[in-house]
């Protein structure tokens, strides 16, 4: 497949000599004591009164020879294998969701719960095209220092696939080593067959922030793959070209995984961008915009420079309502995402830039990639495909019912089959508000959220988690506070575009 570009190969080095210029003469501000140690004891210069690091170009160099082109993630017994490299593309959700779509309120949306963030790790379980589900509902009915508790048991219950976590903090990531060590009955089990993927959102301009570097650590030392994306917007949290933005986020993102090499080299990454613009008009990120794609691409070619596996959002919309605004910006950013060639593709489910979910967008996201990848594969014009006698078939005397049977099998085998796009003509339009994509992707839903699920968890294991979660529903949020050494309490921190308060 010939792949997406927006820069030719002297910008792509343009842009890679400015964040090598930048790193080493204006630094990154590094909010972590143990960061910081570890990359003066690497060679890089520290001012320990500002906490920035001006990393060396050899530094850099070193640390990305070390990095896996390719990686597995596993669900929780194993049997479930998700290969990432740097060749194909696999999909995932991804997000911020603190409300979700409920026809029955006034503003149409409600928030979020804990039984919406299982009924997530349900549906993406059933479906096809969707390889990895994260935490991307966030329950407002538990605590926020039991939310790692409560997703990841309940994953472990109702999913075969592997799953995604921010790095909140050291105690919380800690925990979830904890945990997975129990489901999996071995902690070098999940070693070497990793479960969990950790979200790391370097904050601009600049910072990598404590609570995700204190999860980093733990992520990375037990070699528990992770994401490494920027987020910044231009004209807001970046420069206003969008070269000055993909160099920022360039720098941030290096820096992190240059890190992650130096805690436990090998550990295998992903170069994320979730990089967009400012809206001059509402001053709200823009990810439904052409720049956004255009950022999207042009960062995937730069994961392709580095040779390292990249994460693109896809399915990414501004709209509020399941309008037309928000079929056509999500199918334009999940298209642009895989024919840019980014290997891991998230975001799946989601609308209102990233803040609402509803899992009917889960299934028609499904229909989406399925649709995407089967027009950009190679094959459709090979030999067999070419076999004239399909056409001598067609005007001869072979036509008989046993060549149509064999004709039909063929159809059945190369032609799409649209499961919840609408392709029939119909002369009577009465019931035509019965037929809507959305009422049929929420009768797909419901189907799967009707079928009753037994916990795919042993009883021993069971209870050793829920002994486990004694010690998780004895800490307060003063005390989570406490631990990750943070400044100014809860109303200060903000984890992934979640404030803790």
């Amino acid at each position: 497949m010939n792949k997406l570009e927006v820069l030719n190969q002297n910008e792509i080095q343009r842009i890679h000599n400015a964040t090598i210029e930048l790193l080493e003469q204006v630094g990154i501000k590094v909010e972590s004591k143990e960061a910081l140690d570890l990359f003066e004891k690497n060679g890089a210069k520290v001012n320990k009164k500002t906490n920035f690091v001006y990393i060396p170009e050899f530094l850099i160099k070193h640390s990305l020879m070390k990095i896996p082109k390719s990686f597995s993630l596993f669900g929780p017994d194993g049997s479930y294998q998700l290969k990432v490299d740097t060749s194909n593309s696999v999909f995932a959700t991804m997000g911020a969701a603190v409300n979700i779509n409920d026809p029955s309120r006034k503003k149409l949306i409600r928030k979020t719960s804990l039984k919406d963030a299982i009924d997530h790790i349900r549906v993406v379980n059933e479906l096809e095209h969707i390889n990895c589900s994260h935490v991307d509902v966030w329950p407002h009915d538990i605590p926020f220092t039991e939310i790692h508790y409560h997703t990841i048991s309940n994953w472990a219950k109702f999913s075969n696939k592997p799953y995604g976590m921010s790095c909140y903090g050291r105690v919380a990531s800690e925990d979830m080593m904890n945990m997975l060590s129990i489901i999996v009955e071995d902690e070098g089990n999940l070693r070497n067959k990793p479960r969990l993927l950790g979200i790391f959102n370097p904050l601009s301009p600049l910072t990598l922030p404590k609570i995700l570097l204190n999860g980093l650590f733990v992520f990375a030392k037990f070699n528990q793959p992770l994401l490494i994306s920027a987020a910044a917007s231009a004209g807001s949290t970046s420069p206003v070209t969008l070269a000055g933005t993909l160099v920022q986020a360039n720098m941030e993102v290096l820096s992190s995984i240059i890190l992650t090499q130096l805690i436990n080299p090998g550990t295998p990454v992903l170069y994320g961008s979730t990089n967009t613009i400012l809206d001059p008009l509402s001053g709200n990120v823009a990810y439904g915009s052409m720049e956004f794609s255009l950022i999207t691409i042009a960062s995937a070619q730069l994961a392709h420079f580095y040779n390292i596996p990249s994460k693109g959002s896809g399915s990414l919309t501004d709209s509020k309502l399941f309008d037309i605004q928000n079929g056509f910006e999500r199918f334009v950013t999940l298209y642009t995402a895989i024919a840019a060639g980014h290997n891991y593709i998230t975001c799946a489910g989601t609308y209102e830039s990233l803040l609402s979910e509803t899992l009917e967008l889960l299934v028609i996201d499904n229909e989406f990639i399925d649709i995407i990848t089967k027009v950009l594969q190679k094959g459709y014009l090979n030999k067999k495909a070419l076999d004239l006698s399909q056409q001598k078939d067609i005007i001869g005397e072979n036509n008989s019912s046993m060549r149509l049977k064999e004709k039909m099998k063929k159809i059945d085998k190369e032609i799409f089959h649209k499961k919840i796009f609408e392709s029939m003509i119909n002369v009577n339009h009465t019931n035509e508000g019965d037929k809507t994509i959305m009422n049929k992707a929420k009768s797909l839903v419901h189907q799967i959220l009707q079928q009753e699920r037994d916990s795919k968890l042993s009883e021993p294991v069971d209870k050793e988690l829920k002994n486990y979660y004694k010690l998780i529903a004895s800490r307060s949020l003063e005390d989570y506070i406490k631990s990750e050494d943070l400044e100014g309490g809860a109303e200060n921190v903000n984890i992934g575009g979640i404030k803790l308060n």
